[in-house]
C-alpha cells in the first residue's frame, strides 16, 4: 500500500530453484492493545519503555541519489525533492536519544523557517519515548509526524535508518501533495542530524 513506490521488488532464489518475488515489508506489526498493556518495563521499574514501545532491529537496506541541480538536468532526471538545510548537534551521551531536540532548532533557523512552517517530520523513534519527548519539547504537531508509521513500526535497520527516513518522508511528502518536510535521527556517538528538504514539482 503506503509504501509500494519506496520499495524495490528483488527476486530471490528457493531451495527447490524456483525465484520467489520479495516485495513487502515485513517489519509493521499487528499490534493487540491488551497484550502491550502487560508488558514489563525493560530498564527501570515503573518505566514506560516497554518491548512494545521501542523498535525492532530490522535488516534493511535504503539507497538514495544526491546530486547538483545542473546534473539533473544534464541527465533529464526529475528530483524528488532539493535539499533546504541540513544540521548536527552534539550531546552529552545520555541525552543522545533525544538530540534531535537540540538539532532541529538549529536547521529550522538555517533555512530561515519556524516548526509551524514544516508540513511533515520523520523522527527516527528507536522508542516512542523519545518521539514523544521530542513531539512535546518542541511544540510539533503530532498529526504531522511519521505519518506512516516510525521504526516501533516499520522496523530500525542498522545503517540504513538515515536513508530509510529520507525515503518514507519524500514519498509521504508527495503521497500527501505537501512541499517541505523535516527529517532528524540521533546517532551513534551522541549526535543528530536534521535535513529539511522541499518538493521541487
Amino acid at each position: 500500500g503506503k509504501f509500494k513506490e519506496e520499495i524495490l521488488p528483488i527476486a530471490l532464489p528457493s531451495k527447490k530453484g524456483e525465484q520467489t518475488l520479495f516485495d513487502t515489508d515485513e517489519g509493521p506489526r499487528d499490534p493487540d492493545l491488551q497484550a502491550l498493556a502487560k508488558l514489563k518495563p525493560v530498564f527501570k521499574e515503573g518505566g514506560v519503555v516497554t518491548a512494545g514501545n521501542s523498535s525492532k532491529i530490522s535488516d534493511g537496506a535504503s539507497a538514495l541519489v544526491v546530486m547538483s541541480k545542473e546534473k539533473a538536468e544534464a541527465l533529464g532526471i526529475k528530483p524528488l525533492a532539493k535539499v533546504v538545510a541540513q544540521a548536527t548537534a552534539g550531546v552529552q551521551l545520555e541525552d543522545v536519544l533525544i538530540a534531535p531536540i537540540y538539532c532541529i532548532p538549529k536547521v529550522l533557523k538555517k533555512a530561515g523557517l519556524t516548526i509551524q512552517e514544516i508540513d511533515l517530520f520523520e523522527i527516527n523513534e528507536a522508542f516512542s519515548a523519545t518521539t514523544v519527548a521530542i513531539i512535546k519539547t518542541l511544540g510539533i504537531d503530532r498529526e504531522k509526524v511519521n505519518v506512516h508509521g516510525g521504526a516501533v513500526a516499520l522496523g530500525h535497520p542498522i545503517g540504513a535508518s538515515g536513508a530509510r527516513v529520507l525515503t518514507t518522508l519524500l514519498y509521504a511528502m508527495k503521497n500527501r501533495g505537501v512541499q517541505r518536510g523535516l527529517a532528524s535521527l540521533c546517532l551513534g556517538g551522541a549526535e543528530a542530524v536534521s535535513l529539511i528538504v522541499e518538493r521541487t514539482d
